[in-house]
């Protein structure tokens, strides 16, 4: 996985390759069933509250941690997500207003799926709050539960 947080601009781009075709990533991030299985940092529980993956549908869910705190992220859908893009907005609960802007593509090519996730911020202080808060971690690992879901998925239709 390669994340790329250039100081002062106000992006982050992450790219990780996968062995997989790239309607299994579509599904999952777009089926409510499948998104807990890889989304959010180990240790914390994910509840999808809401997951309407068409032009202006909404998505919610919510993280708990061991203690039954829970954490909320909400967005919108911009354009009809398809195998190719996603384009969605992001917002966590408790920073109401700094919104950011996430495209992910998914490029295959070789049965090899490239997902490159760019996120564009308002301001730099937006992006370092994001930097400084653990993503890279969170990220990891799960692009790392994802991949080992796609890989199961892989499997199964076969």
């Amino acid at each position: 996985m390669k994340v790329i947080a250039e100081p002062g601009v106000p992006q982050v781009v992450i790219v990780r390759e996968f062995a997989a075709p790239r309607e299994l990533l579509f599904r999952a991030y777009t089926e409510p069933e499948l998104v807990p299985r890889w989304l959010g940092p180990a240790g914390l529980e994910l509840v999808v509250n809401q997951l309407d993956p068409r032009h202006g549908g909404r998505w919610r869910w919510t993280h708990y941690d061991g203690d039954g705190k829970g954490y909320v992220f909400h967005g919108l859908y911009h354009g009809d997500p398809t195998p190719e893009r996603i384009v969605q907005t992001y917002e966590f609960d408790q920073a109401p207003g700094t919104v950011y802007l996430n495209l992910i593509t998914f490029d295959e090519a070789g049965g090899i799926t490239t997902l490159t996730q760019n996120t564009v911020f308002f301001a730099v202080e937006d992006r370092e709050l994001y930097v400084d808060g653990g993503m890279e971690r969170g990220i990891r690992e799960s692009l790392q539960r994802l991949d080992d879901l796609v890989t199961e998925l892989a499997e199964e239709a076969h």
